[in-house]
């Protein structure tokens, strides 16, 4: 039996294929359209998809969508009405194009496969909350779902038992996590829905000296719930807006000016900004906790990437184990609603855990090899174990790596398939690839990838971290040997990798081990800011000739700049 599960129309649009519960495929839309974040129909990942099972769209059995656009437009047509006259510009921008296409939502997903077959609707948070749950190695667990908005619904509670999810708490819009966090991004000047990790990485660099002000703005209760002080906020009457004048007088300045300069006052913002992040989300947890008493928990929702947030999850509330979506986004919602067609309404068993990310396209080394003849590019080819030692001196030689190997990942990080990798004892490399190589702010972090047997060893970690969804402290001891990944507060984003699911990424780690005795190498995405991951062996090689990335890896075959940058041949 074969499920297609497609989310778009907001943000992060993507497609993921399930064969008889087994996941086959997943991808954002941005991977092969090169338009980050895209929203529009995911065609090209849904060809994919079909593709990695072999199929045509008549052979597949469901197609589900993650959401209920009736529901959605409900909220919206709800909203415009209850903040009119200052909802007049939304309903403007919204209404068109929900009355051409949004409600005819069946009509539009079969227009766009070519196919008359039945679409399936699934609920948002309900998708959320099944690609956390049915994919994790847990069969009893907490779950909690939070994000900016899906059709009414902000944030979830309940819990996963065996192939069954009750979801039965949840908040409504306009009251959010998501849109909180997003405002604050919106007021440091940076871009909402894509620049929330930049907010995150900025706070470890301010003191908590405003956290008496964001606590104005939400109100906290004993069962775990909160709520937003409207007054300061212009979501809820506006398409464009977070916030209102009123916040930046809460605040005592205005809105940072986008790319201007970077103060110890919006240091702080940041900081006392997650802090109070940081307080709603453990609110919750515990509040689960208390009333489940169960000892694992399945977090998704776009907030489940805050992974700085997750970790204190784990260290300072009662979970014992914690299972987040990688892909926790609107991406995410396309597996979800596969995995709850599949167990939830036809009640079939679980046949699937996640425990790695690899469900992109991959490219062959003949693939490869017909890309680099047809562009008239020369290229040495190693054996396997040649590759790994090669790499692996040329992180030690400080070289920066573009790494093009195997299925592309799925969801928003980097995990060993398409990543920059990097030399973490060099106390310059952080500011080197983000001024050449990424082209992005400098007080950006970089995450470490580390064997999985090692991780106890250099981070206040000895658990698996496969999704850079955790941040623990690097050892003091380890702190001025890892300078490359040792961020503002002494923290890391730690990868762990194991060989099985990574066996040529955990054999480089290991042979830079046995050069330099350190289990770990820098690991930031195979992109340039602006642009999405890399997906096709071109839009790696075009990535590595416009930056200052020293080597492409693509495959078995390796290329070189020399010392003026140029592509040795």
């Amino acid at each position: 039996m074969l499920i297609i599960g497609i989310s778009c129309f907001y943000h992060d649009a993507a497609a993921a294929i399930v064969k008889d519960g087994v996941l086959i495929a997943a991808a954002e839309e941005e991977r092969f359209t090169r338009k980050k974040h895209t929203a529009d129909f995911p065609t090209l990942a849904v060809k994919y998809c079909l593709e990695a099972a072999g199929a045509t769209i008549e052979e597949v059995d469901h197609i589900a969508f993650y959401e209920k656009p009736f529901v959605k437009f409900d909220r919206i047509l709800t909203t415009v009405l209850a903040e009119w006259p200052l909802s007049y510009n939304s309903f403007i921008r919204a209404m068109p194009l929900w009355l051409k296409s949004r409600l005819w939502m069946k009509k539009t997903i079969r227009k766009e496969l070519g196919t008359e077959k039945d679409i399936i609707f699934g609920d948002h948070h309900l998708a959320h909350a099944a690609s956390a749950f049915l994919v994790s190695p847990f069969d009893r667990a907490v779950i909690l779902t939070l994000d900016g908005v899906g059709e009414w619904t902000t944030t979830t509670r309940g819990y996963g038992e065996g192939i069954d999810i009750h979801l039965e708490d949840e908040i409504q819009f306009p009251h959010s996590i998501g849109l909180f966090y997003s405002a604050l991004t919106a007021y440091l000047g940076f871009e909402v829905n894509d620049a929330e990790w930049k907010v995150m990485g900025l706070a470890p660099y301010g003191k908590p000296t405003m956290v008496d002000k964001f606590e104005k703005l939400v109100q906290l209760r004993d069962d775990g719930s909160f709520r937003l002080d409207l007054q300061y906020f212009a979501h809820h009457h506006s398409a464009k807006q977070m916030i209102n004048s009123r916040y930046e007088r809460l605040m005592g300045r205005p809105r940072r000016v986008p790319e201007s300069e970077l103060e110890t006052f919006h240091h702080d913002v940041a900081h006392s900004g997650q802090k109070m992040t940081e307080k709603l989300i453990l609110n919750l947890a515990r509040s689960a906790y208390e009333k489940y008493r169960i000892p694992n928990l399945c977090i998704a929702g776009g907030v489940g990437l805050n992974s700085v947030a997750n970790w204190k999850i784990l260290k300072e509330t009662p979970f014992e184990k914690l299972f987040v979506q990688p892909a926790a986004g609107d991406d995410g919602g396309a597996l979800g609603v596969a995995f709850w067609v599949w167990n939830c309404l036809l009640h079939q068993p679980r046949r699937f855990t996640m425990t790695n990310a690899y469900f992109g396209p991959a490219y062959e080394n003949g693939q490869i090899s017909g890309f680099l003849k047809s562009a008239g590019i020369r290229a040495r080819e190693l054996s396997r174990e040649e590759l790994v030692a090669e790499t692996a001196k040329r992180i030690r030689a400080d070289r920066v790596i573009g790494w093009f190997q195997g299925r592309m990942e799925f969801g928003p990080r980097a995990l060993g398939s398409r990543s920059i990798l990097a030399n973490p004892m060099n106390p310059n490399m952080k500011d080197i690839i983000n001024a050449k190589v990424k082209f992005r702010e400098r007080f950006r972090p970089f995450a470490p990838s580390v064997l999985r047997e090692e991780v106890s060893h250099y981070f206040d970690l000895d658990d698996d971290s496969p999704y850079m969804l955790l941040v623990p402290k690097v050892k003091n001891e380890k702190r001025d040997l890892l300078p490359a990944i040792t961020h503002e507060d002494g923290t890391g984003r730690v990868q762990t990798v194991t060989k099985a699911d990574n066996p040529l990424y955990y054999d480089l780690i290991r042979e830079f081990q046995k050069l330099t005795g350190v289990p770990v190498v820098v690991n930031t995405s195979f992109n340039v800011r602006g642009e999405p991951i890399v997906c096709t062996p071109e839009d790696a090689y075009n990535c590595f000739k416009k930056s200052g990335i020293d080597v492409l890896v693509l495959g078995n075959y390796i290329l070189d700049k020399d010392a003026n940058g140029e592509v040795v041949q």
